[in-house]
């Protein structure tokens, strides 16, 4: 089981995933990313030969509390999901999606 550590986000690793990609070897990505060559197999090892998503100036896959706030404020006052999302700056079914999450959670609470 791979195990994700924050200190694999930073912009060394980056430097790391990206000269593999080039297709450097693991020593020669390790010495760009100012590593040695075991920590950088540790990296492959760990995210199983694959590229970590974050740390590529991706927003997450989740909204924040405040976006979350903000989108079911704008559902209940009758704004389209896809004029939420174009105002949070994020995507149409990533709001969706939340909503939906959220609108399960707040129907599983315990009825009398």
């Amino acid at each position: 089981m791979a195990r994700f550590y924050r200190h694999m986000i930073g912009e060394n690793v980056q430097v790391f995933w990206a000269a593999l990609q080039r297709g450097e070897f693991i020593t020669d990505a390790a010495e760009a990313a100012g590593t040695y060559r075991k920590q950088g197999s540790r990296w492959v090892i760990a995210n199983g030969g694959v590229r970590p998503r974050r740390g590529r100036n991706l927003q997450g896959r989740y909204l924040s509390f405040a976006e979350r706030e903000e989108a079911a404020l704008g559902r209940a006052g009758g704004e389209t999901m896809r004029s939420i999302a174009a105002r949070l700056g994020r995507s149409p079914s990533t709001v969706s999606r939340q909503l939906g999450r959220n609108a399960e959670l707040a129907g599983s609470g315990s009825a009398p």
